[in-house]
């Protein structure tokens, strides 16, 4: 990475301020009723993207940021500049399995400049972005692409957004290829106490105890429709040697509990195979879904989660931070690496 591009994304992570306003801007932007010129054709993107790199989803000046690559790629995909709107947010550092966004697009003929062309085909749409987006680093790609009528709003049209976060649990080093990929705990993390803070938290409360200053919305009530935590096997995942000898189709028949505990050589932190290989983490993977978040919700509630795990926080201590309603007596915030927008769910005509 270049000094200019490192000083840049430092400069824009240490300015809140700065991105609030900006995003301010475009909120006001979108808000504002479009008028849509015959010939242009809206399309629905999905994106998925490694956020180590970026300053957040939203364009930043002389910031790198998910829209202002995507914009780039799709201005020379059809030669003149676009403006592209994402159903949701994403701070520096954190992914997404399924970000989605919508662009307006003409088609106009490079032959006979001013001749307008039927809208391209979405499978033309996404294959030219990502032929763009992979000379730019390759940390984004166009996953779904969709035509929507001119008024379907990326952001407004949205049903429901469900958010992961993943922690991995054990002593050891965080392997590099998990690095910025999920949040290393060290300790070991109790999962049915997890479990029962989530049902504390989960349906509908003022969440301003799980509410980040600087947060634009207007009430912090919200209803959070699920909210969980699974043990996962630990990625990358490759057959142990038990695993190879069994085909990875046996099961352990000394397992007799399999909704408390999976049975998987993976879970549990593995099993030290010998010299040279290593030990695996015990990976959790907690669960938000909902119509909408507040500002940095998601990773206060999984930094109370975390301490219930370690047994930092008791259960009662749970409903009484919730029931302060203030950010002050949430427990420190998760950091952004183990996040991931997963998916946003429209009722698509």
């Amino acid at each position: 990475m270049s000094e200019n591009l490192k000083h840049s994304l430092e400069s824009c992570s240490k300015s809140p301020e700065r991105s609030s306003k900006i995003s301010k801007t475009r909120e006001e932007q979108e808000a504002e009723p479009m008028s849509q010129p015959s010939g242009i054709q809206r399309y629905l993107i999905a994106i998925e993207y490694i956020g180590t790199r970026f300053s957040g989803s939203q364009q930043q000046s002389n910031c790198r940021t998910v829209v202002g690559v995507l914009e780039e790629a799709f201005r020379k995909f059809i030669g003149q500049p676009v403006s592209i709107f994402c159903s949701s947010r994403t701070d520096a550092g954190v992914h997404a399995l399924s970000n989605v966004c919508h662009v307006d697009i003409e088609r106009i003929s490079k032959r006979k400049p001013g001749e307008v062309l039927p809208p391209h085909e979405p499978t033309v749409v996404q294959k030219a972005v990502n032929h763009f987006l992979q000379k730019n680093e390759g940390d984004v790609m166009v996953v779904d692409v969709r035509q929507v009528p001119a008024d379907f709003h990326a952001r407004f049209k949205a049903q429901e957004r469900t958010y992961f976060y993943r922690l991995l649990s054990g002593p050891e080093p965080l392997s590099i290829f998990e690095k910025d990929r999920a949040w290393h705990v060290p300790e070991d993390l109790d999962v049915l106490a997890m479990q029962e803070a989530c049902k504390i938290l989960v349906g509908h409360h003022d969440f301003s105890s799980f509410r980040a200053a600087g947060c634009q919305a207007k009430s912090p009530i919200r209803t959070l429709d699920e909210l969980n935590v699974s043990e996962v096997i630990s990625t990358p995942n490759f057959p142990t040697i038990p695993e190879r000898k069994s085909n990875l189709v046996q099961e352990d028949t000394h397992c007799t509990n399999k909704s408390e505990t999976n049975c998987h050589p993976s879970f549990n932190g593995g099993t030290y195979q010998g010299f040279g290989l290593r030990k695996k983490h015990r990976c959790f993977v907690v669960t938000a879904r909902a119509r909408a978040f507040l500002y940095h919700q998601v990773r206060l509630l999984v930094g109370v989660l975390k301490c219930v795990g370690t047994g930092d926080l008791k259960i009662p201590n749970v409903e009484r931070i919730l029931n302060a309603k203030t950010v002050t007596a949430a427990s420190p915030m998760a950091p952004a690496c183990g996040l991931y927008l997963g998916h946003v769910r429209y009722d698509l005509p």
